[in-house]
């Protein structure tokens, strides 16, 4: 990322807490949060998980009505309606952490969300950021199931390789390629393309060479 302090919307894991302190925005989102308490009543019937989950329905029913909204109108309805409602889970959970026991599983659900609490609420304050990550946890979602089967790529510049594939066939299915199709017209153009115009080869910019009528 070098350089780069954008906005990151992202889990917990501690890999991303140096890009953190360069300059980069934490985005918590919501989705994790939940899941925290949904898990933790469906495995254990925790009735204090239980009660949390009723905050996060609103909270997505706003998300959903404001699909079709501009950034600021976005902006606007976070405010007034979901803001409200974050608060109020947040007083809860407040409330909730004094009553249960240090290291239990309700406690470390709790702590999840209190400690990224400045994170987790980000995105009322801007329009252009999501609730959560869920979109690119689905587009890898494929990837990341069939890792163990892809363990093994035979050496570190093989699996480097494979990683690179992926990814371009997987931007090719973003921008509305089909794979092989995309696939077969760049080998097949590449060892006779400029050098200066390798880029036009690249999933968002590629046009076939013989455009099908």
């Amino acid at each position: 990322l070098a350089d780069w302090q954008g906005k990151l919307v992202c889990d917990d894991y501690s890999g991303y807490k140096a890009g953190f302190q360069q300059g980069i925005t934490e985005i918590g989102y919501a989705a994790h949060a939940r899941r925290k308490f949904f898990d933790l009543h469906a495995n254990h019937s925790s009735q204090i998980a239980a009660q949390a989950l009723p905050f996060f329905a609103p909270l997505y029913d706003i998300e959903r009505d404001a699909a079709v909204l501009q950034a600021e109108e976005h902006h606007k309805l976070r405010q007034s309606r979901a803001k409200p409602v974050c608060g109020a889970l947040h007083e809860w959970m407040v409330a909730q952490r004094k009553l249960v026991s240090e290291g239990s599983a309700i406690a470390k659900a709790l702590d999840y969300s209190l400690k990224r609490w400045d994170a987790l609420t980000r995105y009322l304050d801007d329009g252009h950021v999501p609730i959560d990550n869920n979109w690119v946890e689905n587009q890898i979602r494929p990837w990341a199931i069939g890792r163990s089967n892809w363990l093994f790529a035979g050496s570190l510049r093989a699996g480097k390789r494979a990683a690179a594939i992926m990814s371009l066939l997987r931007s090719a299915q973003l921008n509305g390629h089909e794979p092989h199709a995309y696939l077969k017209d760049v080998l097949t153009r590449l060892p006779t393309q400029k050098a200066s115009d390798i880029a036009a080869l690249l999933p968002h910019r590629w046009q076939p060479a013989d455009p099908i009528r």
